[in-house]
């Protein structure tokens, strides 16, 4: 499982720097959360995770690790979005912002307690 992290993390690290590129040459910098949120969580904490996971593959093999790869997986992209289309630019419903934020971060949060869960369990000396 720890490569699977690794290739999506590189993804939001492609994401996170075209989108960086979008908002410094169109001057709106207004979705700098969303911003440090794909780079911070999409890339970094995913590819940490991963690293992790590829040092410990019990951990990552782990019925916990492959939850926790779903529920990352669904619920960052879907928090990213509801983060985006905050903005009052974009003119999203009130009710579509607030189910894509929280469901994506109820879900986000999730996979990150199960991530500390399973090592806690399975990550050990070796």
């Amino acid at each position: 499982m720890g490569a699977k992290w690794i290739k999506i993390s590189v993804l939001y690290f492609l994401i996170g720097v075209v989108f960086g590129l979008y908002m410094h040459a169109t001057i709106q910098l207004q979705w700098g959360a969303t911003h440090a949120h794909i780079n911070v969580v999409g890339w970094l904490t995913t590819a940490v995770i991963g690293v992790i996971y590829s040092v410990y593959p019990l951990a990552g093999n782990s019925g916990l690790g492959k939850a926790q790869f779903f529920l990352h997986n669904l619920g960052l992209p879907i928090l990213l979005v509801g983060m985006f289309i905050i903005q009052p630019t974009v003119g999203a419903p009130g009710w579509l912002i607030q189910t894509t934020v929280y469901v994506g971060g109820i879900a986000l949060a999730l996979s990150i307690l199960f991530f500390i869960v399973n090592v806690f369990k399975n990550v050990h000396e070796r």
